[in-house]
């Protein structure tokens, strides 16, 4: 007969210390898998991070260019290309670190990261798949384009010098602590406002921004009086283009890796450009009774405005609704304006932006689900029109409301020691008349564009401040 001892106290004890042993080191090195880099998804990213370089210039550039006059398109595709090199540096130095540094106070991070430190070739908890450093070059896109879409709020007026100073201003005063709070750990993170890749912190933030810059500054010489056509609408419908093509990189690279949320994100950017395009031309063909191709350009960006906050958390159906009311609400929007001419906001930024990233914003509290894959949205915080509760609408509106006032409130700081560093910040009246291209940079774009009203009205003007 075979005699079963029972296990002695002392081996009980060693087997659940060999037990639990194992269960860390497994968890250890799940953990460690979790946070290495993938190879797929390092080539997505970069990607991604080239395709919004290109969405400032040339795409912004080209959109922009080609909606002043002649006389201004140099120094509207030089502020767009100036801000690469500008944001980039300050991004380097300190931006990033102001971004995505430890949390203080929920509004801006600590200064752990500046020059890079501590930024390298390992992954972070944020992006567990890339490189930090990758991480960072592609926020890095985010923090250029953002101030270069105000510029065409205040097109055709501004200093070229108070131009860099009030942009590196507005991009640590305003940028980079909004997207702390909402992408690094701040306050409206953490309340759970979801904002997929830049309703809130690129186009509330810039569009906003510049309604207060052009009330402020003041309207242009003639603005309501005389006409003021876009000059080059082939420029301006390229630059569409190609910032709905680098619009991808800009939605679907904020899954931050290759996987079903980038292709989610992908689809529902592409189908709520599509709805804003047609709605845009549908309002316009039924309000003007013809379609243009400078209102099918400027549908195309409102509906990529207004996805962006929403393109990882929605169903293609559902970004189908939010790019059809974009463009018509947009439009309406960018109609008011030209009607009631209280404010010369010259490109449209803040019907474009201003609005279209509000309606986007708010669209997520509407239409948020779990059917989309990602993970931020669960049961309990899903969109009221699929959940049927308040709770994300809500705090959507809080976040819409809190952009609103940092906007507003470091707008003004910005402005006003740009003012004082450059003693104002806008041109003569000479130099407007003339023209920023021959006024500012010593350039014209057509030699021969005296039809245009180019170079010949640009040195008739100089000559008349030379005497």
């Amino acid at each position: 007969m075979e005699i079963r001892r029972r296990p002695s106290a002392p081996r009980i004890a060693a087997a659940a210390t060999a037990i639990c042993a194992l269960s860390l080191a497994t968890l250890a090195h799940a953990e460690e898998a979790v946070m290495t880099v993938d190879s797929g998804d390092t080539a997505w990213m970069l990607t991604s991070s080239a395709l919004v370089l290109m969405m400032t210039a040339p795409g912004l550039a080209l959109f922009y260019g080609g909606l002043v006059r002649s006389k201004n398109v140099l120094n509207l595709l030089m502020q767009s290309f100036i801000l690469v090199a500008l944001i980039s540096v300050q991004w380097v130095l300190f931006g990033y670190s102001l971004a995505f540094g430890p949390d203080i106070g929920g509004v801006v991070g600590g200064l752990d990261h500046l020059g890079l430190a501590g930024v390298g070739g390992e992954p972070m908890k944020l992006a567990p798949t890339i490189p930090a450093l990758l991480f960072m070059a592609y926020q890095m896109m985010f923090a250029i384009i953002t101030p270069a879409l105000i510029t065409g709020a205040f097109a055709e007026r501004i200093k070229f010098s108070a131009f860099l100073v009030f942009s590196l201003l507005w991009a640590t005063i305003v940028y980079d602590p909004l997207a702390h709070m909402v992408w690094g750990g701040g306050l409206l993170g953490t309340l759970g406002a979801l904002d997929f890749a830049g309703g809130t912190v690129v186009h509330i933030s810039s569009g906003v921004s510049a309604l207060v810059a052009v009330l402020v500054i003041g309207k242009r010489l003639g603005f309501g009086s005389e006409p003021m056509p876009p000059h080059n609408l082939p420029f301006t419908l390229a630059g569409a283009a190609l910032l709905w093509f680098g619009w991808f990189g800009f939605n679907a690279g904020s899954a931050l890796g290759a996987n079903a949320l980038a292709a989610t994100a992908f689809v529902t950017t592409n189908t709520a450009t599509a709805a804003a395009t047609l709605g845009w031309m549908g309002a316009e063909w039924l309000g003007r009774g013809k379609p243009t191709v400078l209102g099918a350009a400027s549908g195309a960006v409102a509906g990529l405005v207004a996805v962006t906050p929403a393109a990882g958390f929605v169903t293609p159906l559902a970004a189908l609704a939010i790019g059809a009311v974009a463009g018509v609400l947009c439009y309406g929007a960018c109609n008011m304006k030209s009607k009631l001419g209280l404010y010369d906001d010259a490109l449209d930024v803040v019907g474009v932006h201003g609005v279209g990233g509000t309606w986007g914003a708010i669209a997520t509290g509407l239409f948020a689900t779990t059917a989309a894959g990602n993970p931020l949205v669960t049961d309990a915080n899903q969109g009221l029109l699929i959940s049927g509760q308040f709770g994300l609408l809500g705090v959507q509106i809080a976040a819409v409301l809190c952009t609103y006032v940092l906007a507003v409130v470091g707008t003004l700081v910005c402005l006003g020691i740009t003012s004082v560093v450059c003693g104002g910040l806008r041109v003569t009246d000479d130099d407007e008349f003339a023209g920023l291209d021959l006024s500012q940079h010593s350039e014209s774009a057509y030699v021969f564009g005296a039809a245009a009203g180019g170079y010949e009205q640009a040195t008739h003007g100089l000559a008349m401040e030379q005497r």
